[in-house]
């Protein structure tokens, strides 16, 4: 755990069964106290072995985990609403079957009353409508720009630990 001054983010996610958004917010965000809930529609809930790491994670390090398939009750009282394409490159042909699995799962104004008084909004790029209406995307409390921008330095940064010595200090998840 870290100090008592630290700050304790409400997460929620709102995607299908996507190993690598669950991967980045469980593992990076329970090491520091996140507090993270999840909606997925039905059928598209986490791999065994990612809820399993998620909670073991969760637990060790003081963290909150729920798994739903309510979009609202996973965004109540959320400072962060994150939400993912429901169609990934290779899945088109899938795309009527997830529409339907993930209808009432827009990111609109109406759901984001449920979510912190402080809430804001991320979302990896691309958009599509079906997934966040435009009066929450294109808001003030709308980071995806800013966060768009971050992953050139990501990249740089990753760029550079590749280019010297590097020791993992986080134990690696074995999903």
């Amino acid at each position: 755990m870290l100090s008592d001054r630290h700050v304790c983010l409400h997460v929620r996610v709102l995607v299908h069964a996507c190993v690598r958004m669950h991967a980045y917010v469980y593992v990076c965000g329970f090491v520091f106290s996140l507090h993270a809930h999840t909606a997925a529609g039905q059928g598209y809930e986490l791999f065994p072995q990612v809820d399993a790491y998620a909670r073991m994670l969760a637990a060790k390090h003081g963290s909150e985990f729920m798994v739903t398939n309510d979009p609202r009750e996973a965004v109540r009282g959320a400072n962060v609403i994150v939400t993912d394409t429901w169609i990934s490159m290779g899945q088109e042909e899938e795309k009527a079957q997830r529409l339907k699995a993930f209808a009432g799962y827009q990111v609109d104004m109406e759901m984001c009353k449920e979510a912190a008084s402080d809430w804001v909004f991320l979302h990896c790029l691309p958009r599509k409508q079906e997934e966040v209406a435009d009066d929450v995307f294109f808001s003030a409390r709308s980071l995806v720009y800013q966060e768009a921008e971050n992953r050139k330095w990501t990249v740089m940064a990753v760029m550079l630990s590749l280019l010297k010595e590097y020791t993992p200090t986080i134990e690696q998840p074995g999903f």
